[in-house]
């Protein structure tokens, strides 16, 4: 079995020794090509060659933002309909291995992989060795002709803005930890005009709704981690059904803090309120917004977008897992 493993040499929490055993051990079990990436959107690119060359595993060493990016250069850029059956879209790409190596790796712990890369590797070396695989589907996010995979999450409004407040952050050389998270949320929070809610929420079959201040966009449960605690906004959300969504049309206290409560708690039952607006298992739907609004999928800042399509592609990838 040929595999392509993508190492971010940067990711948060590897150091080169960590690397060097886990490059080692998945060598032994299958013949093995390592590549380093060395800036944004390098992962795509080796995926896609790895595609192209007729590799049968993309291991991926990293974080969110890097599987994202491997998981889009598996998908984007190959004619569909020359590689892969209909009825099974996977079939036709490599499968993909997760070590998570990041800040959250949500998309390896929604997997039920341990968030240590060591453990992690041991349960993919196992499931190498039984040739384990599931098939998961994907969200995809469409806006001014072009297109993004997401692999667990994506959000539009105040999310993204922390999201993207964080990231300014970790460029000035601070890390992204789960209290510089909620510390930079609070700010925010406090800034935030909850007042003029800015996006309308459309789809096939779908009555529209307008006044939405934020949504959240899941093709799994949970939506992130808060170190070691999932959070779940959309419970029922899961990797073989379509996409779910939760947004909020108020933002003041007395609408938050249950909501914060329930997200927090009650990993089963949706969150109850009438200032939300929820969907469950949905093929397509569509945000616009009155202004641009900020914009992130798999926890990576896009820019401020007006209109967002978001679209459910089912069995898109086989995972050794």
């Amino acid at each position: 079995m040929r595999a392509m493993l993508l190492v971010n040499p940067k990711a948060t929490t590897t150091n080169a020794r960590t690397r060097d055993v886990l490059i080692r051990a998945l060598g032994a079990a299958v013949e093995l090509t390592v590549e380093q990436t060395g800036y944004r959107g390098h992962a795509a690119t080796l995926a896609s060659t790895a595609r192209a060359k007729g590799y049968d595993v993309v291991a991926v060493l990293g974080g969110d933002g890097t599987i994202n990016e491997a998981v889009n250069g598996l998908l984007n850029p190959v004619d569909e309909t020359a590689v892969a059956p209909a009825a099974d879209p996977s079939a036709g790409r490599p499968a993909v291995i997760v070590i998570p190596g990041g800040s959250a790796n949500v998309f390896a712990r929604a997997l039920g992989l341990p968030n240590d890369p060591v453990e992690a590797t041991g349960a993919v070396l196992e499931a190498l060795r039984e040739n384990r695989r599931r098939t998961v589907g994907l969200g995809q996010a469409l806006w001014n002709d072009q297109s993004r995979y997401f692999t667990f999450c994506a959000g539009m409004g105040y999310d993204a803005e922390v999201i993207r407040a964080v990231e300014g952050l970790r460029g000035s050389g601070h890390k992204a930890t789960p209290t510089r998270y909620v510390n930079t949320a609070l700010r925010h929070y406090l800034a935030t005009d909850k007042r003029q809610p800015a996006m309308t929420l459309t789809g096939p079959g779908i009555p529209a709704v307008e006044g939405v201040f934020m949504a959240i966009v899941s093709n799994t449960s949970p939506w992130t981690y808060l170190g070691s605690k999932p959070i779940h906004p959309t419970p029922w959300a899961s990797f073989e059904t379509g996409l779910d969504l939760l947004g909020l049309q108020r933002m003041g206290p007395i609408a938050l803090l249950p909501l914060i409560r329930q997200i927090l708690t009650e990993r089963d039952s949706l969150p109850s309120g009438k200032h939300l607006v929820q969907l469950h298992d949905e093929s397509e739907f569509t945000l616009t917004a009155r202004r641009p609004v900020a914009f992130e999928l798999d926890g990576d800042y896009l820019g401020e977008r007006e209109s967002v399509t978001f679209r459910s592609t089912p069995n898109a990838l086989q995972v050794l897992v």
